[in-house]
């Protein structure tokens, strides 16, 4: 993508309930090397020139503590802080509601993931030509299950004189193609009116997807595949945290 004449704005949706993370520290909040996880990605977001405007979304609670936390790291490219909603989508489009037609690209990187590169967030802007969005994914490594749950009754209705209830399984349908599949990252980056006309027809529709792509997928739009990083993980849990703490020794080890 030429980056001129275009004005590119970042969201960075960090409002997550973090259940799976289990700390009493809202996740964002958590220290990655001594910095909370979700100044890493608006760092490496305000480092792109072409990047005019990062809006990071965070629970309403935690307005003022982001407010003072991107004061202390001095990232003026961001101007405001938008409360997130019930879910990721209502967060991201709460965002969105608020932009004006000056915007004419929309980048989306989530919070949780703090070791997105500069590299990568311009590849995917580049990937945007010639289609509706771009994001960034990896080939999956392990060979992937379609599987059902069926509810199955004992053959022997009582054992040793106790009435035996019935159980759930799982049982495989079929195995995927993994030379087909990709595990879908962010950033993914989106024309300002195609992924506004998205958002508002799936919350007229009540329609909610697990990323932003599956929108424009929905409404007919084309959506690019660039390759992203294996080391571009998502927090989700406090393991993930020392995962991307020894990723981030190893890139910054002088002698590997």
């Amino acid at each position: 993508m030429n980056p001129k004449n275009k004005r590119i704005v970042a969201i960075v949706p960090a409002a997550g309930m973090g259940h799976r993370f289990g700390s009493e520290k809202n996740k964002p909040f958590h220290l990655l090397h001594s910095i909370p996880l979700f100044i890493w990605p608006l760092k490496a977001l305000a480092a792109i020139a072409e990047i005019k405007e990062i809006i990071p979304v965070v629970k309403e609670q935690d307005l003022m503590a982001a407010a003072n936390l991107i004061e202390d790291y001095q990232i003026s490219k961001i101007k405001r802080i938008v409360p997130g909603g019930k879910e990721r989508q209502d967060s991201v489009y709460n965002a969105i509601k608020i932009l004006d037609e000056s915007a004419t690209v929309v980048l989306i990187h989530d919070g949780a993931r703090p070791l997105i590169d500069e590299d990568l967030i311009r590849n995917v802007l580049d990937g945007l030509q010639d289609c509706d969005g771009a994001l960034a994914a990896v080939p999956v490594k392990d060979t992937i299950k379609e599987a059902r749950r069926q509810t199955v009754s004992p053959k022997n209705q009582r054992f040793f004189g106790v009435e035996m209830g019935q159980r759930s399984e799982i049982i495989v349908e079929k195995t995927l193609n993994r030379n087909l599949l990709w595990a879908v990252q962010t950033p993914q980056v989106f024309h300002f009116n195609k992924i506004k006309e998205a958002y508002e027809k799936a919350m007229a529709d009540k329609h909610y997807a697990t990323d932003d792509a599956a929108l424009i997928e929905r409404y007919g739009g084309t959506v690019k595949i660039v390759m992203g990083s294996y080391r571009n993980i998502k927090i989700t849990t406090p393991e993930d945290v020392k995962i991307a703490e020894a990723i981030f020794t190893m890139s910054h080890d002088p002698n590997p």
